[in-house]
């Protein structure tokens, strides 16, 4: 029989208090360009040659580099003359920002605008509202146009999505074999990242990445080539624009945005300009049935409270707005990532 003496209280609460300290370590070792600098230089450097050439004062920078070191984002060497500093796999790969992996942008999305809105949380339980009118000052009547409420931060959101897709998008993309659905629409497809991954492992598919107008304009600019002919785009708002017919319609993190009506309008909407035979792919981040997990979709959960409008949901919770929009033969794929897939056919 196991009693309190059982748990180790200090340290769990330790951990738990100290997570924001953490991630902000993390997002300041990013911003201040400490990971790009050590990639770029011919071997580890001392604290004080990466406070020079970074800006820093030298006292705040050891400090720094310190915490990097117990937190695995650095390896340290000591020498004679002191201790040399050097990057460790983990951030070669996802912490500089030259990687094909890199999430610095999406570190730094949730450095500048996510955690704002996480300081108002106790208020956001309290109301059931995200809280962009607090954190920012606009208000969240039209969600994307406070979440976009800038240019520069809408361009931050959408390198963001590409980060995340650049390590979950081949796997979400590959959970079914779409080889059959050529004539493919990416309803909210941003920058294009979950495109790019589709055309590349299905050559013969082309897909349209369908999304606001301002968004559309800075992904050809910025992120999909022009020689690239098998994206194209379609300009508008799915929930009050026309639908194109196709074969296939990608909602990737969509649903998660918007309560059970507004998914509810847009799944029958798509289930009506589909082909025959046609589907809908769902890539979400899927709750456990029996509410145990996985904790990582239930903060994802929370962060729906303070940014949007919607929640993470169960495969039964999505197969339930399916079936109710029409769709059969709904299947869900555990990819083993942070993102998993479920497909419906009309």
């Amino acid at each position: 029989m196991s009693s309190t003496q059982d748990l180790d209280y200090p340290q769990i609460l330790f951990q738990y208090n100290n997570g924001f300290l953490v991630s902000k370590i993390m997002f300041t070792a990013c911003e201040l360009g400490v990971f790009d600098l050590l990639l770029e230089s011919e071997g580890p450097l001392s604290s004080d040659a990466i406070a020079e050439r970074l800006g820093t004062s030298a006292s705040g920078m050891e400090r720094l580099l310190d915490a990097c070191v117990g937190l695995k984002l650095l390896g340290v060497e000591m020498k004679s003359e002191g201790a040399f500093y050097r990057n460790t796999e983990l951030s070669n790969l996802y912490l500089t920002k030259s990687s094909p992996k890199s999430q610095y942008h999406n570190l730094m999305y949730y450095s500048k605008t996510i955690y704002l809105c996480w300081h108002y949380l106790t208020d956001a339980v309290r109301d059931g509202k995200n809280q962009y009118e607090r954190a920012f000052g606009v208000s969240s009547k039209d969600l994307f146009g406070a979440l976009y409420r800038s240019e520069e931060e809408m361009i931050k959101f959408m390198y963001g999505l590409n980060a995340i897709w650049s390590i979950c998008g081949r796997d979400v993309i590959a959970a079914f074999d779409l080889s059959a659905f050529t004539v493919i629409y990416d309803l909210g497809g941003c920058a294009g990242g979950l495109a790019q991954e589709c055309i590349s492992l299905y050559p013969n598919s082309t897909v349209t990445i369908y999304d606001l107008p301002k968004v559309v304009q800075v992904a050809k600019e910025r992120f999909v080539p022009p020689e690239e002919r098998r994206i194209t785009f379609h300009e508008g708002d799915f929930f009050k624009d026309p639908i194109p017919e196709a074969d296939l319609y990608i909602l990737a993190r969509i649903l998660h945005d918007w309560a059970d009506d507004k998914c509810m309008q847009l799944l029958a909407k798509i289930h009506k300009a589909s082909k025959p035979g046609g589907g809908v792919l769902l890539v979400e981040t899927l709750l456990n049935e029996d509410k145990t997990g996985p904790i990582e979709t239930q903060l994802y959960s929370m962060n729906m409270l303070v940014q949007a409008e919607g929640k993470e949901r169960t495969p039964s919770q999505y197969s339930k707005l399916l079936t109710a929009a029409g769709f059969r033969e709904i299947q869900v794929k555990k990819t083993g990532k942070l993102y998993d897939a479920i497909l419906g056919r009309k």
